[in-house]
């Protein structure tokens, strides 16, 4: 990989060992009974305040109604991937393909220990059901919207809410893109990622501690693991291989050939 490049494939091991302490740090803050009692009252507090905000404003509602479907995660996804592969948002040129192959192998990283984070937690029987299922009083926005329900399908509800896996990728995304952002695009980037948290808060498919608990859990050991070992760089660079052969036919399609990631020059 080209030595000007900033993101390379290296073993940090403070950076490693930080980390896994601080992810170690924010699971015993909920396991601890002390600590548990205060992240339970938070969390009930916040999703009064946020639940109950609903019902009062037609444009109010659809807008937590739009933004908790799985088109809008789709949506985000999409804008996630372009601020990302934007030439002048944190990326130069030559680091693109870099970063998109890189942050595919952080995602890996993260697939494969949310697997296993949640078999760990219903071994230990730490699986809740969202508040909107266990709170009276909740305002359903599924009901509230039954065509976007019946379209896009609105998480507001689930059985098993712990951890937040929407959340761990988007916080992912931020860690990534936080590592080489600075300033107001380092403030924005952060913001732009709780505030796409924010849906399935309001709408009661997650409770507090299903984001900054599970959530940041599973991102901060991703990253970890991913980015702080030459992991993640070495997918990248697997990826780098396999898809060689296609930018010479990609290059030469309307439009796509646009793009930066597909023709640096």
């Amino acid at each position: 990989m080209d030595k000007d490049i900033r993101i390379q494939a290296a073993w940090r091991w403070p950076a490693l060992l930080g980390l896994n302490l601080l992810a170690a740090v924010v699971l015993a803050s909920w396991l601890l009974p002390p600590s548990r009692a205060l992240w339970d009252g938070a969390g009930l507090w916040l999703f009064q305040c946020l639940n109950g905000s609903l019902g009062h404003n037609p444009l109010w509602d659809g807008f937590w109604a739009v933004t908790s479907t799985r088109l809008s995660d789709a949506l985000v996804g999409v804008l996630m991937l372009g601020l990302m592969l934007h030439s002048r948002w944190v990326f130069r040129v030559s680091e693109l393909r870099p970063a998109l192959f890189t942050f595919l192998g952080l995602l890996l990283t993260l697939l494969v220990i949310r697997v296993l984070f949640n078999k760990l937690v219903g071994i230990l029987d730490w699986q809740h059901a969202s508040p909107s299922t266990l709170v009276p009083g909740t305002y359903h926005l599924s009901a509230a919207f039954p065509e976007l329900e019946r379209l896009f399908e609105l998480k507001d509800r689930s059985s098993r809410s712990f951890p937040g896996d929407h959340a761990s990728v988007l916080l992912l995304w931020a860690l990534f893109m936080g590592l080489f952002s600075r300033g107001w695009k380092l403030a924005l980037n952060l913001g732009l990622a709780l505030l796409f948290v924010l849906p399935r808060l309001v709408a009661g498919a997650h409770w507090l501690v299903d984001v900054t608990v599970g959530g940041v859990f599973i991102a901060l050991l991703a990253f970890a693991w991913g980015y702080c070992t030459p992991l993640a760089g070495h997918i990248a660079n697997g990826l780098a291989r396999l898809c060689r052969p296609l930018w010479a036919p990609l290059q030469r399609l309307p439009l796509i050939n646009r793009l930066r990631v597909i023709s640096p020059s």
